[in-house]
């Protein structure tokens, strides 16, 4: 059974809504109209030290956060397939081109306590538009951090030092990656990871999130 049979299947009990109103849709919309009309889409120019490129999608505000938030909370089952196909969408026509996709990692304790990382649903969608594969578990966050948003940004580079491995270095050595995220704010996170990844031997690094604060 292909992928939008099933969302077919499953719209006929649990329909699909949009992730930013919650007005219902049909069974492979993403949005609604007016939200995608009211939706702000990202066209700066910010680069992540270390990385070949970095690209997102939507500006980070009210009027697309409650996708994100639906999305981290698992509540909303189209807000994955919703900004995971846009983003992938986007990827291509930017003409981004990867050997595998990465999700930034979560820490094995605030995975039991979510139940899940939004940043692997985000690679599932991204995986099967742009065939790529995803590897969930190459790198790991090996230890917690504090939260990234109370903190400044010379904090935040503190924060995130040595806070990240990578398990199966033969995995990545002399690939080209694409290191996926959901929201990108100041790129501490992403630019860390990548660090980590260019020492363990990838050949490139590109960088992508959903959402880029302003």
């Amino acid at each position: 059974m292909d992928y939008f049979t099933k969302r077919r299947i499953l719209h006929f009990f649990f329909p699909n809504r949009c992730p930013v109103c919650g007005e219902i849709l049909h069974c492979n919309d993403k949005f609604c109209e007016k939200c995608t009309e009211n939706i702000e889409y990202y066209d700066g120019d910010f680069k992540i030290n270390g990385a070949v490129s970095f690209n997102a999608f939507y500006v980070y505000n009210e009027k697309i956060n409650s996708a994100i938030f639906l999305m981290k909370d698992g509540i909303c089952g189209n807000a994955d397939f919703a900004l995971g196909t846009e983003l992938a969408e986007h990827l291509i026509k930017k003409g981004v081109k990867a050997d595998i996709i990465i999700p930034v990692p979560m820490t094995k304790s605030a995975i039991r306590k979510r139940g899940f990382n939004q940043s692997i649903l985000l690679g599932r969608q991204l995986e099967r538009v742009m065939n790529i594969p995803l590897y969930a578990d190459i790198v790991r966050k090996i230890r917690s951090t504090s939260a990234q948003k109370t903190l400044s940004r010379d904090e935040r580079l503190v924060n995130l030092k040595n806070a990240f491995e990578v398990s199966q270095t033969e995995i990545i050595r002399g690939k080209s990656v694409l290191l996926i995220d959901d929201v990108c704010t100041t790129g501490s996170t992403l630019a860390e990871i990548t660090e980590v990844l260019m020492k363990s031997g990838a050949n490139e690094v590109h960088c992508a999130a959903c959402c880029k604060t302003l």
